[in-house]
């Protein structure tokens, strides 16, 4: 097994070798959301095409986060993983990213370590077009509003995505963790980007599931679908710098996938949550026990899921919501059940380039959970009714630098209306986490 040192020796030797040559290409890659603090609030990627191309160009980039946890956690009938206060697994993340040709970029992100996966694993990469290398006006003309995306990669599903932790990559999130409902994941497929003014559109399909997959699907007694479709996306909105002190954004995106193996719309995170082993059995691991403080609703087979999202920032006041809805089932299930979230940041920046913030965060669902075969009993859970859960953060911040941010935050999460069945009948956890960051 590697350790974390030699997990992460590697891409720093490699780094260092390549020295001045790297740094002298870092302002050469075009089309890039940083990866640092200027990165914040940058949804997707920037369109610059009056870049100059001269050569082949890779720029690398990294996140690291090192977090301390004192949370702690009940419920009603015991049993939790017993935990006290110390520093959780390191994260890390590298970035590269590579100019091939003009207004032509391939990235490649690699998760060096992480909770679910301890070893280095590669989330995805895609080419980014933002030309074509056609002559011709009409493909200049196309690709003046166009920018087209192709590979194995993070879906622009929503507009949460853009704010969440990632691995390493945590300085875009002024909180600590995602949503308890958290909409990511990576497909292989494409993506079509339109912008003219202050509109954007996307269209996409992908295969709809997390990694390339030519298995036939198995027909089950509830399901004798054994098609598999592909998953359509698409999103419409408008985005305003409408004068120095205020921007506004309005986006409304939709996700459909009829009929997939293995569906990941809420479940394709493969780096895990920022609140380790919090209302958690006895008995587990960091790994196996990676997503603590998340659900997912388990839409395996089929999902049909819609994401409002508005943000608005007057000088230092940030505010940014979402409503979320999906419905969908496994491949066990012949209903389909519903699942709805909502939240709401509101951030205030403050200082001379606004490196100090505080915030405060809600996030509530209300959801169905399938029925599932209580553990070492016969019978199975049954809900008859939704199930809730809500959270309340308060997080605050300070950037000593662009690339180096030292966050905290307090938590307190419950869980309402599961059946006494369930262990996370009565659950609640609360405490605190302080992280540790570096983006560049």
């Amino acid at each position: 097994m590697k350790t974390k040192l030699q997990i992460l020796a590697g891409p720093a030797i490699v780094l260092a070798c390549l020295g001045g040559q790297i740094a002298q290409a870092q302002t050469q890659v075009a089309n890039v959301r940083p990866y640092d603090k200027s990165g914040i609030n940058v949804f997707e990627a920037p369109k610059d095409s009056a870049a100059v191309f001269n050569g082949l160009k890779v720029k690398f980039g990294a996140g690291f986060t090192q977090s301390f946890q004192g949370l702690k956690h009940e419920n009603k009938a015991g049993g939790l993983y017993k935990m006290s206060p110390g520093f959780n697994t390191a994260n890390a993340n590298l970035y590269m990213d590579v100019q091939l040709a003009d207004g032509i970029l391939l990235n490649l992100t690699s998760y060096l370590s992480s909770r679910h996966h301890n070893e280095t694993w590669v989330k995805g990469g895609y080419i980014q077009f933002d030309k074509l290398p056609f002559k011709g006006e009409v493909w200049d003309n196309i690709m003046k509003y166009a920018t087209l995306k192709v590979g194995h990669m993070e879906i622009n599903y929503g507009d949460q995505h853009f704010r969440r932790s990632d691995g390493g990559q945590t300085i875009y999130n002024p909180f600590v963790e995602n949503y308890i409902m958290d909409a990511f994941t990576t497909e292989i497929g494409g993506e079509l980007l339109l912008r003219k003014g202050m509109f954007f559109g996307v269209v996409g399909v992908t295969n709809g599931m997390i990694k390339g997959n030519i298995d036939s699907l198995v027909a089950t007694p509830q399901d004798n679908n054994i098609h598999k479709s592909p998953a359509v996306l698409a999103k419409l909105g408008l985005d305003k710098q409408i004068n120095p002190d205020l921007r506004v954004r309005l986006a409304a995106s939709y996700y459909n996938n009829s009929s997939s193996g293995s569906q990941t719309l809420y479940g394709g995170d493969r780096t895990g949550s920022n609140y380790f082993m919090a209302m958690e059995k006895a008995g587990g691991t960091y790994a196996a026990n990676a997503f603590s403080g998340r659900y997912n609703p388990g839409f395996t087979k089929k999902v049909e899921a819609f994401q409002l999202n508005a943000f608005g920032k007057y000088q230092g006041l940030e505010l940014f919501g979402t409503y979320e809805a999906a419905n969908g089932r496994t491949k066990a299930e012949t209903a389909e059940r519903d699942a709805k979230q909502y939240a709401i940041d509101a951030i205030y920046r403050f200082g001379k380039a606004e490196d100090v913030f505080i915030g405060v965060r809600y996030n509530a669902l209300t959801a169905r959970p399938a029925n599932v075969a209580a553990a070492g009993t016969s019978p199975a859970i049954t809900y008859t009714d939704d199930v809730k859960i809500d959270r309340i953060a308060f997080g605050a911040g300070w950037f000593l630098t662009k690339n180096i941010l030292l966050k905290g935050e307090y938590v307190k999460q419950q869980y309402k209306d599961f059946p006494v069945a369930d262990y996370r009948n009565g659950g609640e956890f609360s405490g605190y986490v302080v992280q540790a960051v570096v983006g560049f």
